[in-house]
């Protein structure tokens, strides 16, 4: 999971900031990696960011997003 929040992290964008990250139990034992984010929509659309994301498939299932607010 700490290769995995590395990966996630080294997505960088012009108007995109890092928060805090913890991992939260799904299930049977399995965990999975939930990160803060503050995105400009003018600037980074969470699209992108999900593309970007999704591209370590080594690492990645799927993406979610938890909570929205547009700045």
């Amino acid at each position: 999971m700490k290769k995995l929040e590395e990966c996630v992290r080294s997505v960088q964008a012009d108007g995109l900031l890092w928060g805090a990250s913890k991992l939260v139990p799904v299930g049977y034992g399995i965990k999975k990696l939930q990160i803060s984010c503050v995105v400009e929509d003018d600037k980074v659309g969470t699209d992108l960011l999900e593309e970007e994301i999704t591209k370590f498939e080594d690492y990645v299932q799927s993406v979610d997003v938890a909570a929205f607010n547009k700045i």
